[in-house]
């Protein structure tokens, strides 16, 4: 990317962070930690090869991922953000909550990953029952989720474990499940719109936001 070339932080933040895929190459680097070439790819539907080849050079070149050599035996390397580059974390929560009322009007064909929902997970539910014992609830599948975990009032979000036991599994569409971690729509319209819960559905009231209102209308979230 072509500098500003201005004396100011702003700018020179985009300078590094700036360019079309780079904050999304960030994000999903926050949500899987360490990543083969191919796996941040596949969280980035639309992006050209050699272009996330050249946005990833760019982010190590500016001390933003770091690309390590593979332990195993494929020799491919994997990339993980430095220290710097996790910093980026409150930048893109900021943007989350920017972005979010927009989400609803969001274009009918918008392609949505279930992993993409960990971020705001992360941000938006709470343990409303912290006295309770620590409880697994998975979003998704081994290849596109996460699982949250609830215990002592806290949430904690990481890719898929297998040694956990999910009390419940959530899959359904992507505009449903927006709208129901943003607290837009009760757990039982969700369901009925098409979010299905394998498992104890009660286990959800603990993290999810209280529903509005019977009366509250929200345009674009749910009639």
């Amino acid at each position: 990317m072509k500098s500003y070339g201005q004396l100011c932080s702003i700018a020179r933040a985009l300078d590094v962070v700036g360019d079309r895929w780079t904050l999304l190459i960030v994000r999903e680097l926050l949500i899987g930690g360490e990543l083969r070439f191919g796996e941040v790819q596949r969280g980035l539907p639309g992006i050209a090869t050699n272009l996330l080849t050249q946005r990833l050079r760019d982010l190590e070149t500016n001390g933003v991922v770091i690309r390590e050599p593979s332990s195993g035996t494929s020799g491919t390397p994997k990339y993980q953000l430095t220290d710097r580059g996790r910093a980026l974390d409150g930048v893109l929560r900021e943007l989350l909550r920017w972005g979010a009322p927009a989400v609803p009007d969001a274009p009918s064909d918008a392609i949505f990953q279930m992993h993409w929902l960990s971020q705001p997970a992360r941000f938006l539910l709470k343990d409303h029952r912290p006295d309770d014992p620590a409880v697994v609830i998975r979003f998704g599948t081994f290849d596109d989720g996460f699982d949250l975990t609830a215990a002592g009032g806290t949430i904690t979000v990481t890719p898929c474990q297998r040694d956990a036991s999910p009390l419940a599994a959530v899959a359904g569409p992507g505009p449903i499940l927006v709208a129901l971690l943003q607290g837009a729509m009760p757990l039982p319209i969700a369901i009925a719109q098409g979010v299905h819960v394998a498992g104890d559905a009660a286990t959800l009231t603990r993290v999810l936001p209280p529903p509005p209102p019977a009366s509250t209308n929200v345009p674009g979230q749910y009639t």
